[in-house]
């Protein structure tokens, strides 16, 4: 990478919004065994957005419950600490989105893709021993938010890239590298490591498309989980290549693509907890 690309894309990432304090503490507390429900509604309650969004959810008709919950106390015994930590983050990720972009990226099909990806992979890693649920979720979450970065900060090549992709059906990160020269793997683990998370997660989302190389269950999960959200149509991000899974990812996951997609349960209900969580 030359050093006026590498400034460019340094640029853009600082350009991009920082990730909440409250979410990376409430991502602090729910990995911390010691903690409480009481120490997690006292971070959200702090957070008058992420408070009303979350009882917005947990009252919707997705849960049907028969009375209302009004307290953010009430929603965390409700939901647990997975869902309010997977609803915080989303609130997160969304909030950060910008609503309108030069390149006439779809924002509302590709969060429903990210949301897609971030349910199936948490779901995918529930079968594995080492695989934490959570971390599955921040990545298929966050895998393809160098894309967002791209249709802010350097929307004619994002747009380029994204018409030779839908022309040829070349893969989106290859037209990239030849509008921009990098593709948006390097730009969203430079975004998440901006936002400070684990190094295992910068690593799954950088070499997201050198997946013969990854030994991981967390790359394993979200490169899974994003090849069964783009083959069933859940949300799209400007990308319809569809990879089979390399041997390594196969030998972790347990099977082909297709041997997973049978294995996984009711994608269709991911998909209905994507569109809830996409409302908000």
């Amino acid at each position: 990478m030359s050093p006026e690309l590498s400034q460019k894309l340094t640029l853009a990432v600082d350009g991009m919004p920082a990730f909440p304090k409250s979410v990376q503490r409430i991502l602090e507390l729910t990995r911390d065994v010691n903690c409480t429900p009481k120490d997690l509604v006292q971070v959200i309650d702090k957070d008058p957005v992420v408070t009303v969004k979350i009882l917005k959810v947990v009252n919707s008709a997705y849960y049907s419950l028969s009375k209302q919950i009004t307290s953010v106390n009430h929603a965390v015994v409700y939901l647990g600490f997975n869902t309010i930590k997977n609803l915080a983050l989303s609130i997160a990720a969304i909030g950060i989105l910008p609503k309108h972009n030069a390149a006439d990226f779809d924002v509302e099909k590709y969060l429903l893709h990210s949301l897609s990806t971030a349910v199936i992979a948490k779901q995918l890693a529930m079968h594995l021993d080492d695989a934490d649920p959570m971390d599955c979720f921040i990545g298929g979450l966050l895998h393809d938010f160098g894309k967002v970065v791209c249709a802010q900060f350097m929307p004619e090549e994002f747009k380029q890239a994204l018409q030779l992709s839908e022309a040829d059906g070349t893969s989106l990160h290859e037209t990239l590298r030849h509008t921009l020269g990098a593709d948006h793997a390097v730009i969203g683990a430079m975004l998440v490591e901006k936002w400070h998370f684990a190094p295992s997660l910068i690593d799954t989302i950088a070499h997201q498309y050198d997946a013969q190389n990854q030994h991981s269950e967390l790359f394993a999960c979200v490169f899974t989980a994003n090849q069964i959200s783009k083959k069933l149509g859940f949300g799209f991000a400007g990308n319809p290549s569809v990879y089979e899974l390399p041997p390594l990812v196969a030998r972790t996951m347990g099977g082909s693509l297709d041997d997973i997609i049978l294995l996984a349960g009711d994608l269709n209900a991911a998909f209905e907890e994507a569109k809830l969580f996409a409302k908000i």
